[in-house]
């Protein structure tokens, strides 16, 4: 059984790797490269994998999750100019791609101590018409 919970939050970016020549970064990221960054609206979706528990019928208690998704993800990104103010941003291109990974990797260790839920997935969503799921490294 998979259960989601979505967050939104806004931040701007700037997509330009140090390795990539000035046109090199126009031509790969287009508008996105503009040094002075762009911000977006993205929302979050994460979605969690187990077993209801007997007792609560629940997979995991939704109010520790929301607190989770406040704590590693919103407070982190909200607002904020990635390049400048989220690691790894500082060093790593803050692709859709690379922010999905990067809050995985925020969420995963928090999500269950028990051992009956796991992290299934995280989709990130940077415009209506642009997203990416992560999965881990199983996927």
């Amino acid at each position: 059984m998979i259960i989601s919970k979505q967050v939104e939050f806004s931040a701007s970016h700037i997509c330009r790797s140090p390795q990539l020549s000035d046109a090199e970064n126009e031509r790969v990221y287009g508008a996105a490269a503009n040094p002075l960054g762009h911000g977006h609206n993205y929302i979050v979706e994460v979605a969690i994998e187990g077993l209801p528990q007997p007792v609560t019928g629940m997979i995991l208690d939704l109010k520790h999750l929301k607190t989770i998704l406040e704590e590693k993800v919103l407070d982190v990104y909200d607002h904020r100019l990635l390049n400048r103010e989220v690691a790894p941003f500082d060093r790593v291109v803050p692709t859709v791609e690379n922010i999905a990974i990067d809050i995985w990797n925020r969420l995963e260790p928090h999500i269950d101590s028990t051992g009956r839920a796991k992290l299934y997935s995280v989709r990130v969503h940077e415009t209506s018409e642009l997203f990416v799921e992560y999965r881990g490294e199983q996927g």
